[in-house]
């Protein structure tokens, strides 16, 4: 295989947006399906969406991959075929670790914008994953039919919002019920899309109405990548018109390096604008080859080895993504050097384990195509294989280690219930398989009540597992009320001078520590922090990680509500020991011990889980909608209308939002949606905090 033909992308984007509709569009032009299915109603629901409950709600819930195809006879204008693995990934919040997994895999994406709603929550939240993995990308503007469609907004939006360089490649011609094509900048040529499904793709000269407008736009384009590209700077400070070949390599380069965003217009529904989309993944996201992947050595902290996209390396591949079906594990893996063979065997750089690479498969959505082999550059699936989310494999023991996805942590929690002790087996083997495939899916016993808590990243998660216990482990499940988990934090600065004396038979314990305990203003994203200032010795260096590791492992209870505590820094400045009874242990329980009186002392305070939300609504409903916002606790950021829409956003705290869908769908009469994610983590009002205090003792 010619890896530089070798396209891995993802498709990713708010709620809604269209991402599914896209990726359905791109099998059928391509050629993998042979009959477009919508996302919702009738027929069996789109390709990629093969979830029952999927189907049922018309929600993406696990990312699907599969590959296609794109190149002569039914590309638009690329001469060469090209292989294109392609990852369709959810838009709600809370799959979030789906999109997370699948970009820590990819090399590039097409973010998905919707041409009214612009840039919207999620699509913030899918910016920050795709930067933190240094994922080029394309934007394409899609529902350009929609009535108050405006692409020229959007890509302000995505300017200013995301703080990138959006450029538009393309300007749509009309908008809403007018849209009908787009002019292509580059060529400067008319594309319609013809057909009963779009599939044929006109190329005219442009309408005389349009020509000064698609000028003007060409102009704006060429000014902005020249900002990349000395040589096409200097052809515009002459006045010569740059060749198509230049202003495609500066695209390329330009998008490969993380500065530019180049926009693309159409309607996936109305099947307009998918082929020059594909022309541009194939044109300007990098292969595989022009990625810059490095693992860490095992046993080297610091050292890297860059990892080459060459089948006669040593083999490294990452598993990204667990699946359990009827036939056993299913293990998603992105080959990034080497090759593997079916039957081969390879090991499992954290356990140290030899696993045999029984059976791989390419996917295609929920089909299985089975394979001999894969290179680097592919994304297979290993059946049968045991092993956890994110973890490396390779020919030998201890080659080297990939970093890992960033997990976010659950915000919110609920009991479960079997309904008899014949459940209770099928409830756990459920969990467990749950909790595997998902990072962000947490479960534990609550000693106190005996009851199953399970933790996620908002109601509609743990609302779609409780789903799927029932349906596919036939399991009848009690739900307790949804949770929120709370953090605690020192309130003040409070100095500490705690000394740890125990003396039995023999030798006793001894261990003194003086510092300084002050709060971290961080809204609860730093847990904790370390640091010492002993001088002259007087607290040896071996009892030092031990006093850190006390005041570590006493972050799991606060004083006000056995709650986890945050933003919390710690500096050790003195002390002393006894040569006889002093130990490591000595130091750790009197950390322990000072960290719950010094913990007492501060002044400690609740700060609760603050959600970011997006509201739409008829402007009709506004005053309700606002109204009852603010009664919630919320702080309302900003309000706009267009179009008779009115589009809000606020700051609620997580405890006011439980139930809120169907408050919001009364209010409106049907007509309100919403979105929302974690924002951060704020001090409670005295009274809640009270009352939290309070439900808690009663327990």
């Amino acid at each position: 295989m010619d890896l530089s033909k070798v396209r891995n992308i993802g498709i990713s984007a708010h709620i809604d947006s269209g991402k599914t509709t896209l990726s359905e569009r791109i099998l059928f032009y391509t050629g993998r399906i042979h009959k477009i299915e919508e996302v919702k109603g009738g027929g069996d629901g789109a390709t990629m969406d093969h979830m029952e409950l999927e189907q049922e709600r018309g929600i993406t819930i696990t990312s699907a991959a599969t590959s296609v195809s794109w190149g002569p006879p039914v590309s638009y204008h690329i001469t060469d075929a090209h292989h294109i693995n392609l990852i369709d990934t959810p838009g709600h919040v809370d799959f979030t670790i789906e999109v997370e997994r699948s970009l820590r895999v990819l090399d590039g994406a097409v973010l998905v914008l919707c041409a009214v709603g612009g840039v919207q929550s999620q699509s913030l939240t899918v910016d920050r994953q795709m930067r933190r993995y240094n994922i080029p990308r394309l934007a394409f503007i899609n529902k350009m039919d929609r009535t108050g469609a405006d692409a020229h907004r959007v890509v302000k939006m995505i300017r200013e919002k995301l703080n990138s360089d959006a450029v538009l490649m393309q300007l749509p011609v009309g908008a809403g019920e007018t849209f009908r094509g787009c002019i292509d900048l580059i060529t400067m040529k008319q594309l319609t899309f013809l057909g009963d499904q779009g599939e044929k793709v006109q190329e005219t000269e442009i309408e005389a109405d349009l020509l000064d407008e698609a000028k003007e736009f060409r102009h704006a384009m060429l000014e902005s990548l020249s900002m990349y590209n000395d040589e096409m700077m200097e052809m515009l400070l002459s006045e010569e018109e740059p060749a198509e070949e230049l202003i495609h390599k500066v695209v390329k380069d330009a998008t490969q390096n993380q500065g530019l965003t180049p926009v693309f217009v159409g309607s996936a529904f109305k099947n307009k604008g998918v082929q020059p989309l594909l022309d541009a993944v194939c044109r300007y996201l990098p292969s595989p080859l022009e990625r810059e992947i490095k693992a860490r050595k095992v046993g080297h902290e610091t050292e890297r080895l860059l990892l080459k996209p060459d089948p006669k390396e040593p083999f490294v591949g990452m598993a990204f993504k667990i699946v359990e079906d009827p036939y056993g594990q299913l293990t998603f893996m992105r080959v990034y050097q080497g090759r593997i063979d079916k039957g081969e065997m390879y090991t499992n750089q954290r356990t140290g384990r030899k696993e045999r690479f029984s059976r791989i498969v390419r996917m295609h959505a929920d089909e299985r195509e089975e394979i001999d082999s894969a290179e680097a550059g592919d994304i297979v699936a290993i059946m049968g294989i045991d092993c956890a989310s994110g973890e490396t494999y390779s020919n030998n023991r201890d080659y080297c280690t990939l970093e890992s996805m960033f997990v976010p942590e659950p915000v919110i929690k609920m009991s479960v219930n079997p309904a008899s002790r014949a459940d209770a087996d099928k409830m756990s083997k459920a969990l467990q398989r749950f909790r595997k495939e998902d990072p962000t899916f947490q479960v534990y016993n609550d000693e106190e009540t005996s009851e199953t808590i399970i933790c996620g990243m908002g109601e509609l998660h743990l609302d779609i597992y409780v789903e799927r216990m029932r349906r596919e482990y036939k399991i009848e499940v009690q739900v307790g009320a949804p949770k929120v988990s709370y953090r605690e934090a020192p309130g003040e600065r409070v100095e500490f001078d705690y000394k740890h004396k125990k003396q039995s038979g023999g030798s006793g314990q001894f261990a003194h520590i003086k510092g300084e305990m002050t709060p971290i203003d961080t809204e609860g994203e730093t847990l904790f922090e370390f640091e010492e200032h002993i001088v002259g010795g007087r607290i040896p260096k071996q009892f030092i990680p031990p006093v850190e590791k006390g005041f570590r492992d006493s972050l799991g209870k606060g004083p006000l509500a056995e709650f986890p505590v945050v933003g919390v820094r710690f500096d050790l400045r003195d002390g002393s020991y006894h040569d006889v009874d002093s130990s490591e242990r000595a130091f750790y329980i009197c950390a322990q011990g000072c960290f719950r009186e010094t913990m007492q002392k501060s002044k400690p305070m609740l700060l609760e889980p603050i959600m970011k939300c997006e509201l739409e609504c008829p402007e009709l409903y506004q005053g309700d909608v606002v109204g009852d916002v603010i009664r919630r606790r919320g702080l309302i950021g900003s309000t706009d209308i267009r179009d008779g829409v009115s589009y809000v956003t606020a700051e609620v705290p997580l405890a006011e939002t439980f139930g809120y869908a169907t408050d919001l769908r009364s209010m409106t009469k049907g007509q309100g949606t919403f979105t929302m994610e974690l924002l951060n983590y704020r001090k409670c009002p005295s009274n809640v905090q009270e009352e939290v205090i309070a439900a808690r003792k009663k327990k």
